[in-house]
């Protein structure tokens, strides 16, 4: 299988869930929208290149693996990208039971009908949780379908986003209030790891990787208080939403569901 080709891409499709979606990063020229890594690495990849680049982000909060495979991926396929990244699969290790070895498995169809179509593939581990509580429960799931992400794509020439060795994300300073998804900065430091990841030149070098300053400690009263103001506000509310079979992102549409082309620096 050939090597992704590292070159100027003309359009990309971004598939997946929330992360992919961009919350809880808001797009400050579409009150109530989110903007997002992804917005953000087709950003990079238009100021990158010297033609137009197209950009279409099919992503919707909620999503399970099988959701984004079975809805998302014919779409995308039929708009024939030369660029795709397909993050997808977190939703599913929180579940007790998931199987990581089945969802890598799944994926890599997916991937390898992606690379047969010509296009190249973005791919990212999923973030050690070891420091998060509850979250941490998953980690063992976590680390073996990130450890089947690697193969997939040394099988299939794609490319992998580390997240999982990527240190200075455990920072809680850059996750939203529910631990679950990423802040405004956050979201800006992952798509600078992704345009690194797939060798796009950004201009501002290579400031993503420089930990935030020193956090304040954290009194033990406040430390508690806001636990249990996760637990009712996020972990409460996600367990009944998976009681009654229903979902975040159920009723909701792709905010960009074809690719348009992106203004060019």
């Amino acid at each position: 299988m050939p090597a992704p080709s590292r070159s100027p891409w003309r359009r990309y499709v971004a598939l997946g869930d929330s992360f992919t979606e961009g919350l809880s990063d808001p797009d400050p020229d579409r009150p109530g929208e989110y903007r997002g890594w992804a917005d953000r690495l087709a950003g990079h990849l238009a100021a990158a290149a010297p033609h137009d680049v197209e950009y279409a982000n099919l992503a919707i909060r909620g999503r399970l693996l099988p959701q984004v495979l079975a809805e998302q991926v014919p779409v995308a396929r039929a708009a024939r990208p030369d660029l795709v990244s397909l993050v997808a699969g977190g939703n599913d290790l929180l579940r007790p039971g998931a199987d990581p070895d089945r969802l890598a498995a799944a994926l890599e169809e997916a991937v390898a009908g992606f690379r047969a179509d010509g296009a190249d593939v973005l791919l990212a581990t999923g973030v050690d949780p070891r420091l998060t509580p509850i979250i941490r429960r998953t980690r063992g799931r976590v680390a073996v379908f990130n450890a089947s992400l690697w193969s997939i794509a040394a099988r299939h020439g794609a490319v992998v986003l580390d997240q999982w060795g990527a240190d200075w994300l455990l920072d809680w300073r850059l996750w939203d209030s529910d631990r679950i998804h990423l802040t405004a900065e956050g979201h800006r430091r992952i798509a600078r790891a992704a345009a690194e990841a797939l060798g796009v030149p950004v201009t501002g070098g290579d400031d993503w990787r420089t930990p935030l300053p020193p956090a304040p400690p954290r009194a033990l009263r406040a430390a508690l208080a806001e636990e249990a103001a996760w637990v009712r506000g996020f972990v409460a509310p996600w367990i009944a939403r998976r009681v009654r079979g229903r979902s975040s992102g159920d009723g909701r549409a792709p905010k960009r569901p074809v690719p348009l082309a992106l203004p060019r620096a």
